[in-house]
């Protein structure tokens, strides 16, 4: 909850144009895949190592590829190397893929060299370059906001009139914002804000990638949203004009709302390069890697365990060249894009943080500083109503005379809140209705600030 809001003639928000949306190709036989037929045995092995019998359909589903075609042929391949076999050939549906599976003797033994090099036993990764073209192919647009976007997107907040002027350039130019200004005051909400309104669209990422015989898991369960599917809708044979059915895509891929990912001062120089996992021997993708896409909210900059300069550092060729290079522990460089908007917002003045210098790589700057009395409010009376505080400007001007110019404290755009919260438990405690007494303010705010000599 945040700045304020004059209001001003913007007209309506304008439309967004559709574009074409990336659809992974159908998978129909191996080669498809990327992988080599070896490779997918043994993650099929290491499945079926790990969960036991398996109907063919389960091991497809596993392993997120279709049965027929492809599935069906590397158990084919497995069960002459006797590797598996059938444990009962009685179906329990229809075709071949509702038999049950199990691993033999000879297959465990593979499957154990196999857990040796790789503890991975998910859906099938994508190959590197295939996992390239698709970020391109689903860039992100350059955006065309207007006013009355950027006002529709953030009716929950209050912001002056400079700052929307300032916040709507910084989001078209789709570089890096820098938003700074004291604590309290909702640059988090605005980031917010901001990923809400352009990240409506969807894309397809990939549950793993395939690296050089690696596995780099990408899919976060916790950072990446899944939408369903849209059905496929017929389309027209160029040439013909006959309509053929939609065909079902490739399943290593899920369907995620663009992503907006939060790091804070959990963030390391380590945590932007891959991270091999020594006991699972696979690697997690780095935080830009996952935001891709999307908007990568760097909060509480300057409070790491680096310094800034040495993130900064870090991110200069990605910010200006769009491509960012990783690094395998065999020493190998990967380059893979890097298609994020990064949001660095920090409570500490930036003169403290890095030199001009750096700045300069940084294209928009934008303070968010303590909110004027209009706009505290503004805030106040929005926060009242929607918690069901009886408000009351005789109060509101109490509590800014007594806890605020009397002591001269500084008003911060999220303390209408945290002291809306105090009334409300006071109220519940008390058995009384919640209500802008002075009384009630007292007691809110003696419990709420923290005088600091």
């Amino acid at each position: 909850m945040n700045m304020t809001s004059k209001s001003r003639d913007v007209g309506t928000p304008s439309s967004k144009v559709s574009k074409d949306y990336f659809l992974p190709p159908t998978i129909t036989r191996v080669e498809d895949t990327g992988l080599s037929a070896l490779w997918l045995q043994d993650l099929a092995l290491k499945i079926l190592y790990f969960q036991g019998y398996l109907t063919g359909y389960k091991v497809a589903e596993e392993i997120a590829l279709p049965f027929a075609g492809v599935v069906d042929q590397l158990l084919e391949i497995m069960k002459r190397e006797k590797l598996v076999e059938v444990k009962t050939a009685q179906q329990i549906g229809l075709g071949e893929g509702s038999y049950v599976y199990g691993i033999t003797g000879l297959g465990i033994h593979r499957a154990r060299e196999a857990l040796e090099r790789s503890q991975y036993a998910g859906p099938a990764p994508v190959p590197i370059q295939v996992y390239y073209r698709s970020i391109l192919a689903q860039a992100r647009e350059r955006t065309s906001l207007t006013e009355a976007d950027l006002r529709q997107a953030m009716t929950q907040l209050v912001i002056t009139d400079p700052l929307y002027d300032k916040i709507g350039p910084a989001v078209n130019s789709g570089t890096s914002i820098f938003l700074y200004g004291p604590p309290g005051n909702g640059k988090t909400s605005i980031a917010r804000a901001i990923g809400n309104l352009v990240l409506s669209e969807t894309m397809y990422i990939p549950y793993a990638i395939y690296i050089d015989g690696q596995v780099v898991k990408l899919y976060d369960s916790v950072n990446h949203h899944i939408i369903p599917d849209e059905p496929v809708q017929p389309a027209v044979t160029p040439g013909t004009g006959q309509l053929r059915p939609g065909a079902r895509r490739d399943s290593r891929w899920v369907r995620i709302r663009r992503p907006f990912i939060v790091v804070g001062g959990e963030l390391t120089l380590d945590g932007l390069d891959l991270v091999f996992d020594d006991v699972n021997k696979f690697y997690e993708a780095p935080f830009q890697v996952k935001a891709n896409g999307g908007i990568l909210l760097i909060d509480d900059f300057g409070r790491q365990l680096v310094r800034p300069r040495d993130l900064l550092n870090r991110w200069i060729v990605p910010l200006e060249n769009r491509i960012d290079y990783l690094t395998l522990h065999t020493g190998r460089k990967i380059e893979v894009p890097f298609d994020v908007l990064v949001v660095f917002s920090t409570n500490l003045p930036p003169k403290d943080l890095v030199d001009e210098a750096f700045l300069r790589r940084l294209r928009h700057k934008i303070e968010v500083g303590d909110p004027d009395y209009e706009s505290y409010r503004e805030i106040f009376h929005q926060v009242a109503i929607a918690k069901g505080v009886i408000y009351s400007d005789s109060g509101l001007a109490y509590l800014l005379q007594e806890w605020y110019i009397r002591r001269g404290r500084k008003m911060r755009a999220s303390h209408p809140r945290d002291l809306c919260d105090q009334i409300l438990d006071i109220a519940h405690y008390m058995k009384i209705d919640p209500e802008m007494s002075t009384e009630m303010i007292d007691r809110a705010a003696d419990a709420f600030f923290v005088e600091i000599s």
